[in-house]
This record gives C-alpha cells, structure tokens and sequence, in this order.
C-alpha cells in the first residue's frame, strides 16, 4: 500500500501541475498572454515528462498487487496482462497515453494557444481515466462525481502551481491573481459537490467514518480541505485586494501561494492513499 500510495501521490502531483501549466496562460491577455505561455512550455515539459514516469510505475505496482507477488519480482508479462485484461490497468494505459501526448506537445508543438487547449484537454482525459478503474467505478454517480471532484481539485492547485513557477513580477500577479481567484471559486464549488456525492456513494454510515481506514484517511482529507478554504478566503480577502493594488511583491504572491501548496501536496497524498485504500 505504500507503493502505490507513493506513486499515486506522485502522479497526482504531477499530473495536476501539468494540467495547471496547459492553463495557467489563459488567465492573461494580450501580448501577456503569449509570454506566459513561452515560459510555460520548460516546465510543462518536465511537470509531463515526470506525470508519465509516475504513470508507468503506477501501472508496474498495480501488477504487482493484482498478481499478489512483489515488486522487484512483477515481470514484463504480468505487467502486459494486469494493463490490457484489467479495468484498472486500461485506465492506466490511458493515463501513460495521455502523459506521452501532453509530453510530446510540450516538446514538440509551436506554443501556441491551440496548443495549450489541447494539452489540457487531454490532461484532463488522463486524470479522469482513473475513476474508470477506481473505488467508485461501480457507481454510476459515483464515478461522475469523483471525475467532477478530480478535475476541480486538479485545475485549483494545478493552476496555483502554475502561477508559481510561471509569473514573476508584480504586475503579472496584479492581472492573473483575480482571475485565478475567479477560478478556484468555481472549483471549490465543483470540488465539495462532487467530494460529498462521492462520500455519499461510499460510506454507508457515520460510524465508518471512525471504524474504517477509509473512513479515518477521508476525514484526514477533509479537515486539510477546511484548512485549504479557510486559507483561500483569508488569501480572497487580503492578498488579492493588495496584489490587485500592486501593494506586493512578487515574492511575497509566491510565499503565500507555497504555503497554500505545502497544504494541497499533503491533501493530494491524502487522496493517494483513500484511492488505494478504496
């Protein structure tokens, strides 16, 4: 469980941050615009690159726990038979898909706008994959939900990550920052719709929420999802206002913005774990 936890961690970092760096260049205008999506393409290029890595080590330890033998002992064959027979390996080789494609933009498309929606287009496609072969795969409403939730939660930290290694200066903070705030509004919105309907789906009772593994990591997740809206609307009524107002700086904007990630990285592994755990 450690394993799989790790590298789901790791793509579901990687991944996210990818699908940020494919938005992130649509919260500017103009010539703006086409700067911020210049400076984007190193590290969307890397940020994939790693997603596809974790991609293929997740598929590796999702043979080796189907076949019930360890992982330095999982061979090429079982790793073949566990991707094509099983509905959790097709939807990890559409995960591996959509990494090499997003990385294959990166690398070799024209960084244009176009470019940029396709990229997150088929991120967004990869990291929805995995609900095919998750916990809540057998729920129709379930599944639908946790792909509202997986998406929402990737575009609002994907895109803060983004902004972190992308923007640079006060004035680009003072144009992207209200629109990022926008964004991640919808998203929080979408996240708790789909996060309680996907709850909802999964545990029968409130004493699961105490008795159950499962139930512990979940209510772990929502006291970090608390913590993270709690800082977003202290950041909403604060530093946006200043940033708006050309009042900070840039490392200041970037300060905040890691602490508000610090505290979306330990959430995402939460998730990581009650994916496996599920």
């Amino acid at each position: 469980m450690i394993a799989a936890t790790a590298v789901r961690a790791l793509a579901d970092c990687a991944g996210v941050t990818t699908l940020g760096l494919a938005v992130v260049p649509m919260l500017d205008t103009g010539r703006y615009r086409e700067e911020l999506n210049l400076r984007a393409g190193g590290p969307l290029a890397l940020a994939a690159g790693a997603w596809l890595f974790a991609e293929l080590c997740r598929v590796v330890v999702g043979a080796a726990a189907a076949a019930a033998v360890p992982l330095a002992r999982v061979g090429l064959t079982t790793t073949a038979e566990f991707a094509t027979v099983t509905s959790a390996g097709r939807s990890g080789l559409l995960s591996v898909a959509a990494a090499g494609l997003v990385l294959a933009i990166a690398l070799g498309a024209p960084r244009t706008p176009p470019a940029a929606v396709a990229a997150a287009g088929i991120t967004a496609v990869g990291l929805v994959a995995r609900t095919i072969g998750g916990h809540m795969s057998a729920s129709a409403p379930g599944a639908i939900a946790i792909a509202i939730h997986v998406l929402a939660a990737a575009t609002w930290c994907g895109t803060l990550a983004a902004l972190v290694l992308t923007v640079h200066h006060r004035g680009q903070w003072a144009r992207v920052l209200p629109r990022f705030s926008e964004l991640s509004l919808w998203c929080v919105i979408a996240l708790l719709t789909g996060g309680v309907i996907g709850a909802v789906v999964v545990v029968d009772s409130v004493s699961q929420l105490f008795a159950t593994g499962y139930g512990r990591i979940l209510l772990i997740k929502i006291a970090l999802t608390v913590v993270l809206m709690a800082l977003a609307w202290r950041n909403r009524a604060r530093w946006l206002p200043a940033a708006k107002a050309h009042r900070v700086t840039a490392y200041v904007s970037r300060s905040r913005s890691a602490t508000e990630l610090a505290i979306m990285a330990v959430t995402l592994t939460m998730a990581a774990a009650l994916s496996v755990t599920g």
